[in-house]
């Protein structure tokens, strides 16, 4: 896994139209806003965060995973996949 290799190797990226929808809906119920890099969680979102985190069976097997995950995808690992695309 990447997060425990430290490298990211990923040969095709994509955007699923989902995403911008579940986006834009986030946005109309303000859990999230956009910044200049991108979007955060408002107070309200972070507080749906916190509950779901909570929660033993809302997402189970994804918060496994993330959690396995942790922070070891670094944004550092991203940038270096992404440059391979400029091209």
């Amino acid at each position: 896994m990447a997060s425990d290799t430290k490298v990211l190797n990923v040969t095709a990226w994509g955007f699923d139209p989902a995403l911008a929808i579940a986006l834009r809906y986030a946005i109309a119920e303000k859990l999230i806003r956009t910044i200049s890099t991108g979007y955060e969680l408002t107070d309200t979102g972070k507080l749906l965060a916190v509950d779901v985190a909570k929660d033993q069976v809302v997402f189970g097997r994804d918060k496994t995973l993330l959690l396995s995950v942790g922070k070891n995808i670094t944004e550092a690992m991203v940038d270096s996949v992404a440059k391979g695309w400029e091209a």
